[in-house]
């Protein structure tokens, strides 16, 4: 899991009943990173800033959460945490701080008129810990589902779920991915290719119903330009392990960050980054 990496915290805030949370990065001082949509309907927050052509570097938070764009909220409470603590891009009015946003569709799941705020983000970014993070139907996956593609009546839970692998000389690549995809967790490529995903199976998959978000954090030393190569490694994991995933009506993002602790080279932090997606995601092939 992301606390894997010495200085990440993570906190929830999670609504059983209605069906929906929110799950809070917290990431340490110094965090350079980058980030890479691949569904063709995403909903996000300050994404655009993670080019690597853009000036900032940094990187203080990401907060996953449901509620579709809704959800997007809850990132203002999450900046006015970090504010009080002094933490953010230094202005001359003061810090600002960089926090990423990422949500899915989970509103047909539970009660629709409950969605992630800015309190709720709060509060996720307050109970923030270092320590074990709880995974499954919590958080930003609280509410998620998969195994779309075969049709409603075929949709099973999915959820947060979280791995990691370790490299030499000290090397984390963890990734925290919440699970809400229009394809299915460990499905053979070929039997979807055959089940006709395309034209009215789209449909009959309820468009913007979906998708799968995520983080990496390493804490390998990397520029802007190599996180950006890494997030693109985690869509190669989720492509890995989900089938079919990058769907137009899936938002598809993942957001990768180095804490710089460590030297590694970027084509090994990127190798491990595809299996510590592909490892989490297939916790729920077969589930349910």
């Amino acid at each position: 899991m992301v606390t894997d990496v010495e200085g990440v915290r993570v906190g929830h805030w999670t609504d059983a009943e209605a069906r929906t949370g929110c799950t809070v990065v917290l990431l340490p001082e110094g965090t350079v990173a980058s980030g890479e949509v691949r569904g063709g309907a995403p909903a996000t927050r300050e994404f655009a800033l993670l080019d690597p052509t853009r000036m900032v570097t940094r990187l203080d938070a990401v907060v996953l959460s449901g509620g579709s764009a809704f959800g997007l909220a809850a990132a203002d409470g999450v900046m006015a945490h970090l504010a009080e603590a002094g933490v953010g891009f230094e202005t001359v009015g003061g810090p600002v701080p960089i926090v990423v946003g990422m949500s899915l569709y989970d509103l047909a799941v539970g009660d629709p008129a409950v969605r992630p705020t800015a309190q709720h983000g709060r509060i996720a970014a307050e109970a923030a810990t270092g320590g074990a993070v709880s995974t499954g139907l919590v958080g930003a996956g609280t509410g998620a589902t998969v195994a779309k593609w075969r049709g409603p009546e075929h949709r099973r839970p999915g959820a947060l779920v979280a791995a990691t692998r370790r490299g030499r000389d000290g090397l984390v690549v963890a990734a925290l991915v919440a699970v809400n995809a229009f394809g299915e967790p460990g499905a053979d490529p070929g039997d979807v290719a055959e089940g006709s995903v395309a034209g009215s199976d789209l449909a009959r998959g309820a468009p913007g119903t979906n998708t799968t978000i995520g983080v990496v954090v390493t804490n390998a030393r990397l520029d802007k330009v190599a996180c950006h190569l890494l997030a693109q490694s985690a869509h190669h994991g989720l492509a890995r392990s989900v089938a079919p995933s990058h769907t137009s009506v899936d938002g598809d993002a993942f957001v990768a960050a180095a804490t710089g602790k460590v030297d590694a080279e970027v084509a090994v932090v990127r190798n491990l980054a595809v299996a510590a997606v592909s490892d989490a995601v297939l916790t729920l092939a077969g589930s349910g």
